[in-house]
């Protein structure tokens, strides 16, 4: 069994103002995913510029953190908000939804591209090999904090989280596990991928096929948010519910796109 590691989740104490890891793993997402795009850019064939990449950056940032916010609140814990519409704002307090911040960084760039007089698929294909670091970045935070932790178990990497909600029981590090998945690998075969020119909405496919199967694996052993629990057969969690369109949808762009051999992104 692991030791967890006592870290504060306030990285920087400021008089009344705290600044907590978990923030500031958004803001590595979002620096870091802006420097490798402008770092993309600069291969004059993609059609890019670093000004349309820091533009590209702030829609997505924008919507994604909003979209996150709300998917949270519609996903997962829509009778509080209902009952409290403004503790919305109260982000201090946590909740927010990959799922909903997927589809507002979406919405982001088809924004942008309409400002931007540039194909949705061809800057989702561009975007995709990055938003993994965000992903690494959101799950180390929610590991510092202490939650989101998978079900008991006997296995030597196992953890015994400070919450007392996990009955200090030793228990999967579900958070390290999506951080792996859903960061690093994820990231590693993207970039590899899409180093090289594919067809247009083979690279987004990609990133929803593996995200969805990532997700849809780690569900299993993660435990379900208490006021949700599990939805249906004793297992079936609103994970696994989200991520499934995820997967399908993104076998299904990759079969397109491969069948078509349309356009490579650009």
């Amino acid at each position: 069994m692991l030791n967890f590691p006592n870290i504060d989740p306030v990285a920087i104490h400021l008089g009344p103002l705290k600044i907590h890891w978990y923030g500031i793993s958004y803001i590595v997402g979002i620096v870091a995913g802006w420097w490798l795009l402008r770092w993309r850019s600069r291969d004059p064939t993609l059609g890019w510029t670093p000004e349309q990449v820091a533009d590209l950056t702030f829609y997505i940032a924008i919507g994604a953190v909003l979209g996150g916010r709300l998917g949270y609140a519609l996903f997962y814990n829509l009778p509080v908000y209902l009952h409290d519409p403004l503790s919305i704002f109260k982000v201090w307090q946590g909740g927010m939804s990959f799922h909903g911040g997927l589809l507002g960084g979406l919405l982001a760039i088809w924004l942008f591209g309409r400002k931007q007089a540039k194909q949705f698929l061809a800057v989702t294909d561009f975007v995709a090999p990055v938003v993994p670091i965000g992903l690494g970045a959101g799950r180390i935070g929610n590991f510092i904090n202490g939650e989101l932790w998978g079900a008991p178990m006997s296995l030597p990497w196992a953890m015994v989280f400070p919450d007392p909600r996990a009955g200090g029981l030793p228990r999967h590090p579900t958070q390290l596990y999506e951080a792996l998945l859903e960061g690093l690998l994820l990231f590693v075969i993207l970039w590899l991928f899409s180093a090289k020119p594919r067809p247009t909405m083979a690279v987004s496919g990609l990133f929803l096929f593996l995200y969805g199967c990532f997700r849809f694996a780690v569900e299993f052993v993660r435990v379900p948010d208490a006021h949700l629990g599990y939805l249906t057969l004793g297992w079936v969690t609103m994970g696994h519910v989200l991520s499934l369109p995820m997967i399908l949808l993104g076998a299904l762009m990759v079969g397109l796109a491969y069948r078509e051999r349309g356009a490579v992104s650009t």
